[in-house]
């Protein structure tokens, strides 16, 4: 039987969940399928949401309070929506009131925000990738700088290795590099030529 399943989400744990929670069971969502996070929405796990979206089966209906609740950012939010709505799971937004895929305007409302949010995506690459033709064109290359022998880093891991005294974990776990990074930093320190 289709249900509707509410999530909220407040930043900090000394932030109320009451005034969504309040909107959500007036909305019809019974307090069993309320789901609630207490992390920043920038936060990539959230053991609420988590929980939520696994509780969704086809038919059912996912209810937030506002919009900025249930998604990191614009992209993050449409990619979301169209995973549930893929599933056959619609989605509502109550202070959002034109968002509401039970309805064909609502919809057509979030197929105006997807579209937004995939031309917001293309002006990113395209800016990107100006600024990298323009910078090409001033003779500027991209990427990170070469790594020289003088470097500190290169010199301090040349020294712990040398002295024998540390394993190559504990140099590792000390520099906080990881044995990649170790690695490359000695054949930076050997020179070029170097086996």
């Amino acid at each position: 039987m289709a249900k509707l399943v509410g999530y909220a989400r407040v930043s900090t744990e000394d932030q109320e969940v009451a005034l969504q929670r309040d909107a959500l069971q007036t909305a019809g969502c019974r307090p069993e399928w309320i789901f609630v996070d207490k992390v920043s929405g920038a936060r990539t796990q959230r053991p609420g949401l988590d929980a939520c979206l696994g509780a969704l089966e086809a038919g059912d209906t996912l209810v937030v309070w506002r919009l900025d609740r249930l998604g990191r950012s614009m992209p993050h939010l449409v990619v979301l929506i169209q995973d549930l709505l893929g599933k056959g799971i619609a989605f509502r937004s109550l202070c959002d009131g034109a968002i509401d895929t039970t309805s064909a305007s609502g919809e057509l409302i979030f197929h105006i925000f997807s579209a937004l949010a995939q031309f917001e995506r293309r002006l990113i690459q395209e800016r990107t990738k100006a600024g990298l033709t323009a910078a090409r064109t001033r003779g500027r290359k991209g990427g990170r700088r070469p790594m020289t022998s003088d470097d500190p880093r290169v010199k301090t891991a040349q020294r712990m290795y040398a002295g024998r005294a540390l394993s190559v974990k504990q140099i590792c776990k000390t520099l906080a590099i990881s044995r990649a990074t170790f690695y490359r930093y000695l054949a930076v320190a050997a020179g070029p030529g170097s086996p």
